[in-house]
């Protein structure tokens, strides 16, 4: 299993990601939106006792729409679901949606959204609207994926650090050898949990890198303390894990509950009852999973798809661990480069 050409969620052939964030003058909060390819079926899991989302029972297996059209990850609380607005209107323009009519225009863009609570890190009032989502959409590109404070993670918080957006892939074989799946994620964190050992400073989650993909010289060897500035419990990580194979909503949505071990993996504790842990999942359809011929033929796809599920888990976490690594302080609120600056030299 190795990780793909940029490490991030568009190294899933057809996915773009684009941020808009407003940073300064009394803001600390953005948006950022994943566009998939058409056609891509779209899943969800939500766990937590404080989400913040927008059509996500549609999502559920049993329900009609099979496909989204974007996701739309928000700051701003309930207040920024608003951003998806702007979202759907950029979709509109493109006549890209459910046909609901005869022409072309007469489409429905299908957009689920989550939002984090980040309403702390700016002026009240200053929170994410239609304007933001349309942005990022008109920003968004299949190239490497800007990390750290940026898009939704601009007032993002993790535990007693900075939170901030991070992303990774893994290219997964198929166990009979016919072939491999790309399985990205993206993540907004900002846990109520710590997302780092604070006895020593290591991230919970980075036994899963590797190759020195979170750009450190080498993790720390003195105990660390991180600041316990005066926060809020009212957090949530939310994100989306993607693939190139071709799924149902049913197998989609498996994808999506095991992208959520990813979250347990990377902060402690994790679904709590101020988090809205909420990711959702997207399968492009490009590669059909195996199958073997006989009475256990079902199995071997099952098998397939155990191995994407096991490499979202891991994508997952290691995405969080780059959205606090590369996060960028503020007063009050370091970041995990003020606590620990000697990991990231090189000399």
């Amino acid at each position: 299993m190795t990780t793909e050409r940029s490490n991030s969620i568009t190294d899933v052939g057809g996915i773009r990601v684009g941020h808009h964030d407003r940073i300064g003058d009394g803001w600390s909060s953005g948006t950022t939106v994943v566009l998939p390819p058409e056609g891509t079926v779209g899943a969800v899991d939500q766990r937590g006792g404080a989400p913040g989302t927008r059509e996500t029972d549609l999502l559920e297996p049993e329900n009609l729409v099979q496909t989204v059209d974007a996701v739309c990850l928000s700051g701003g609380s309930a207040f920024g679901l608003a951003a998806a607005d702007g979202v759907m209107r950029w979709l509109d323009e493109r006549h890209r949606g459910i046909p609901v009519g005869p022409r072309p225009e007469h489409v429905v863009p299908i957009v689920p959204a989550a939002v984090i609570f980040d309403l702390p890190r700016s002026e009240w009032g200053n929170r994410p609207d239609g304007t933001f989502g349309y942005a990022a959409c008109e920003a968004a590109t299949d190239g490497p994926v800007r990390q750290g404070s940026v898009g939704a993670g601009a007032g993002a918080q993790a535990g007693s650090l900075k939170g901030g957006v991070g992303t990774a892939s893994e290219v997964v074989a198929h166990p009979d050898g016919s072939g491999e799946v790309v399985v990205g994620a993206l993540a907004v964190v900002n846990a109520s949990g710590e997302a780092v050992r604070r006895s020593s400073g290591v991230p919970y989650a980075a036994e899963h890198g590797r190759d020195g993909e979170f750009g450190v010289s080498r993790w720390p060897d003195r105990p660390g303390e991180p600041s316990s500035p005066e926060g809020t419990p009212l957090n949530t990580t939310i994100g989306v894990v993607a693939v190139d194979a071709a799924l149902s909503k049913a197998q989609c949505r498996r994808l999506a509950v095991a992208a959520q071990d990813g979250i347990a993996w990377a902060v402690r504790p994790a679904h709590t009852m101020f988090d809205g842990d909420t990711v959702f999942a997207l399968a492009t359809g490009e590669k059909a999973l195996p199958r073997v011929e006989g009475p256990v033929g079902e199995a071997g796809t099952a098998a397939a798809l155990d191995r994407v599920c096991a490499a979202a888990a891991r994508v997952f976490a290691r995405a969080m661990v780059h959205g606090v690594v590369a996060a960028t302080g503020v007063p009050g609120l370091p970041a995990y480069r003020d606590v620990w600056p000697e990991v990231f030299d090189r000399g």
